[in-house]
């Protein structure tokens, strides 16, 4: 009844179901004493036909014996009778004894045997429910260690490892799993939480440019024109620095999800677009840009790749010497195309270079220019697992970067080159 006061008609297919198991142990024993009853009965039948075909409703005797025996008993069975009784008659009677004996012979025998063999059945068959749950118990017994490990694990305990032992069966691949997936979410968890300190860090600096250029102007008793203006500039400044951190952000939080709207480009128009974009960076540094660029078709999401590039040839120009150079080099193979950027600049350790690639992570001898969000690079490589790219990082002997990107090429039909 439900608490309208109606009655509510249940499913009947769920009765059957619920007078079953729950637990898989349980009906792993519980299928096993069934198999085994099942066979036990095949076996029992068939062997209750066989001896039940074998077994005779008579004596066994050879043909010699039988006449001679058989006449002999007749015999004298009958002289035993009054002499009224034919000796027909009290031979069909005789015989007639001799058949009823051996048949209640044969049916008790069959019976015994069915009697037995159904009481050893029963045992056998709850013997083989209490090993078939043993059996079940030590069979499951990792994925009960593989639930605990599950409920003990959480955002600050995922060190724990299961490192099963044992055969290299299923239930070790399983564990094994498990614990390659504990690894990676301890892994994606250190990442987001030393981003979001990172982040929250780096998020923190233009705010507080901001509040202390309000507080010291506002906190002046007398304020001129020429204060306010200088501390509206300011914070102009810190709120395009914010600005960009916000898009940077967004941007690689964005590239690391599924491709959406693929399309034919051009990594060599893109250079040339993201080479123009910094032609003041360029100007002020007095850099040499030297360019080879070929076609390099590729597909994929145009705006996170403009934006990849572009990000490239920004990092070039930003972390560079003044009077230094810069080389842009974009080509396609028979399967793939590359795009390669190099730059002259501070001396970049070769330990420091895979750093370069996480987010908010500088060297102190590159920050040519402090405005800089440490997260360039990081979009790059963001944007070139998206696109399956293979983006490579070598510092150069006298000082900068040589950095490649190698994606897949499109063909004359429009696919996707091998890769």
């Amino acid at each position: 009844m439900n608490r309208a006061g109606a009655w509510t008609r249940r499913p009947a297919g769920r009765w059957p179901r619920r007078l079953l198991p729950q637990k898989v142990r349980a009906r792993l024993a519980l299928s096993y004493a069934v198999l085994f009853l099942g066979a036990g009965a095949v076996l029992l039948a068939v062997t209750y036909a066989l001896v039940a075909a074998s077994l005779p409703d008579r004596p066994l005797l050879k043909i010699s014996e039988k006449v001679s025996l058989e006449e002999a008993k007749i015999q004298r069975a009958c002289k035993a009778q009054p002499s009224t009784v034919p000796l027909n008659e009290c031979r069909k009677a005789f015989l007639a004894g001799q058949q009823a004996e051996a048949t209640s012979q044969r049916d008790a025998t069959l019976q015994r045997l069915l009697v037995y063999s159904l009481v050893g059945l029963g045992l056998m068959t709850v013997a083989s429910g209490g090993l078939g749950w043993l059996m079940a118990g030590r069979a499951l017994r990792p994925v009960s260690q593989i639930t605990a490990a599950a409920r003990r694990a959480s955002e600050q305990h995922l060190g724990e490892r299961l490192a099963l032992g044992g055969p290299r069966d299923e239930l070790k691949e399983l564990a094994d799993t498990f614990d390659q997936m504990l690894e990676r979410l301890d892994a994606a968890f250190a990442t987001q939480r030393r981003f979001v300190a990172d982040a929250s860090h780096e998020l923190r600096t233009p705010l507080t440019v901001m509040r202390t250029a309000i507080e010291v102007t506002m906190a002046k008793p007398t304020r001129t024109p020429e204060q306010l203006e200088a501390m509206a500039a300011k914070v102009a400044r810190s709120a395009s620095q914010a600005e960009a951190l916000f898009e940077a952000l967004l941007t690689l939080a964005t590239s690391g999800q599924p491709l959406a709207n693929t399309e034919p480009v051009d990594l060599a128009t893109a250079a040339e677009d993201a080479i123009e974009a910094a032609a003041p960076g360029i100007r002020r540094l007095g850099l040499r840009v030297d360019t080879a660029l070929e076609p390099a078709p590729t597909t994929g999401n145009r705006v996170l790749l403009e934006r990849m590039i572009g990000n490239l040839v920004d990092n070039a120009v930003r972390h560079n010497n003044a009077g230094g150079w810069v080389r842009v080099q974009s080509g396609a193979s028979d399967g793939y195309v590359q795009f390669t950027i190099a730059n002259s600049g501070p001396v970049v350790p070769d330990a420091l270079v895979p750093s370069l690639f996480e987010p908010f992570r500088r060297v102190a001898e590159r920050t040519g220019a402090g405005d800089g969000a440490g997260l360039g690079l990081a979009i790059v490589r963001s944007i070139g697992t998206a696109h399956a790219a293979a983006v490579d990082a070598r510092s150069m002997p006298a000082g900068g970067l040589l950095v490649t990107v190698t994606l897949a090429r499109v063909r004359a039909d429009g696919d996707l080159g091998p890769y």
